[in-house]
């Protein structure tokens, strides 16, 4: 009862947030060509006490003689042990205004066995770019929230994800990327969610806020910015503005259902029309006990072993309920509270009123 007490709070609180709250237009679209752009490189860590790649991982012991090899120093990759090396693959992301210097930070992730990344270094890893260029380079100590602990007897202990770290501002830009809003007066507001409804409402909340007509929904996912020629602050001013403009945007009545872990959760748009909804279970038990067999004095019989089973059937008492629609959802949610119904029998329930066709709302299961 206290789960579905649980539930039926959150569901409300989601639902009276979501009715009171504006939102900017900054957080349901973005300005199309302003955007990041993903960087990926391979490289290598030092420096782990004894956790890196086992022998068996050629590829980072090739990479390893390759490295020494551009220092000048020739070996061969068969004899290197590389228990305090890890080869990791990089990730980034590169700001759309980012200038070269400019500090980004990056996740360092284990490719082979290394069973911790703790206390290790990246060394020197050229991050690049979709079309193949470098664009950042980076190197740094990594912070490692987690470690791994193992016992000469075979017992461990694991603490989060030691195989991850992060490398802090450890990235530089070497290369910009050419976008500039010099001389531009028109752009696309790009919407998050496709929705004609709320791309209407968002021209028409720009146009009152400016004071002029600047906006023109393209289509569900695109609004159209023109700048006014007499706005001599220029693109920049323009569009911020533009993005602290407030608007109640659409939604789309959903339930997300999670069956893993029992969540429910729910838009404030989703009703119930008139449906009958009966709850309950069925318990099935099925025991086994043993017994002997004794047979009657001076017979000729013989004292045996046997097996008895009792299977008893007990089933819940139901009611059938009767939802009188339309409903909101902390309606539904109170009423099917009232019946004592678990988050997890929440969602049996759901399902057989969406199959019902009584369900007005998306039903997505994760």
């Amino acid at each position: 009862m206290r789960a579905t007490s649980f539930v039926v709070s959150l569901l409300v609180l989601l639902t009276c947030d979501a009715a009171l709250a504006a939102t900017r237009v900054k957080d349901i679209a973005e300005i199309r060509g302003v955007r990041e752009n993903q960087l990926i490189g391979y490289g290598l860590v030092v420096g782990l006490a004894g956790t890196g790649d086992k022998n068996g991982t050629e590829f980072t012991r090739q990479s390893l003689a390759g490295v020494l090899a551009g220092m000048g120093i020739g070996i061969d990759a068969d004899i290197i042990s590389v228990k305090n090396v890890a080869a990791v693959m990089v990730t980034s992301s590169l700001p759309a205004f980012a200038r070269s210097g400019s500090k980004l930070d990056a996740v360092v992730s284990s490719l082979g066995d290394a069973t911790s990344l703790e206390g290790g270094m990246l060394v020197m890893t050229p991050l690049y770019g979709a079309d193949g260029e470098i664009y950042a380079v980076a190197q740094g100590t990594l912070s490692v929230g987690g470690f791994a602990a193992h016992g000469a007897g075979g017992s461990s202990v694991v603490k989060n994800h030691p195989t991850v770290g992060r490398l802090a501002a450890g990235v530089t830009v070497e290369r910009e990327l050419e976008f500039s809003l010099e001389g531009k007066r028109e752009f696309t507001l790009a919407l998050r969610e496709a929705d004609f409804t709320t791309s209407q409402r968002a021209a028409s909340a720009i146009n009152a806020a400016l004071g002029a007509p600047v906006a023109v929904s393209g289509d569900s996912g695109t609004i159209l910015l023109k700048m006014p020629e007499d706005r001599l602050e220029g693109a920049v001013d323009f569009l911020a503005a533009v993005e602290a403009v407030t608007l109640e945007p659409d939604r789309v009545a959903r339930v997300i259902l999670n069956e893993r872990t029992g969540t429910i959760v729910m838009g404030e748009s989703v009703t119930i029309s008139k449906v009958a909804v009966a709850h309950g279970s069925l318990a099935v038990t099925i025991g086994v006990f043993n017994d002997v067999s004794q047979p009657a004095p001076f017979s000729e019989g013989e004292t045996t072993r046997v097996t008895n089973d009792q299977v008893d059937v007990e089933e819940e008492a139901a009611r059938l309920n009767v939802v009188d629609g339309p409903v909101t959802i902390e309606e539904l949610v109170s009423g099917l509270n009232s019946m004592g119904v678990s988050p997890r029998d929440l969602i049996a329930i759901l399902q057989a009123i969406k199959a019902a066709g009584a369900l007005s709302a998306e039903l997505e299961l994760i």
